[in-house]
């Protein structure tokens, strides 16, 4: 059974930091492309970030370009994205995704619970 379990949430100033995790199970996590995807109050889902199976291929969304960084470590199952500067139009779920395939060219086929990111002063 494929799990996906986002951490590193929770309450952060404009101008912070903070780093989510996904830990990744049930599947070989070091052949699939992932992602980061996000859904702010009162709008749909959006892919923020995606890395394929290898890591060294990503692409950014240009909200957030020049301000996260997604990344794996295939010898742990685990994929992180780290969020600088942040804004509160940042404010959302944050969910990890995974593709069926070792690029992300198509639609994801799991997504975790989510994870909730606020940022306020």
């Amino acid at each position: 059974e494929v799990q996906l379990v986002e951490s590193g949430g929770g309450l952060v100033q404009p101008g912070g930091s903070l780093r989510l995790s996904c830990a990744a199970s049930g599947f070989t996590f070091s052949t699939y492309a992932m992602a980061w995807l996000r859904q702010a109050p009162g709008k749909g889902i959006e892919r923020i970030s995606g890395i394929n199976n290898r890591g060294d291929t990503t692409s950014y969304a240009d909200s957030v370009k020049g301000r996260f960084t997604i990344s794996r470590d295939n010898t742990k199952n685990t994929l992180y994205l780290q969020m600088n500067n942040l804004r509160p139009e940042d404010t959302a779920v944050y969910y990890c995704a995974k593709y069926p395939g070792a690029y992300y060219s198509y639609e994801y086929d799991y997504r975790g619970q989510g994870t909730q990111v606020t940022v306020s002063s």
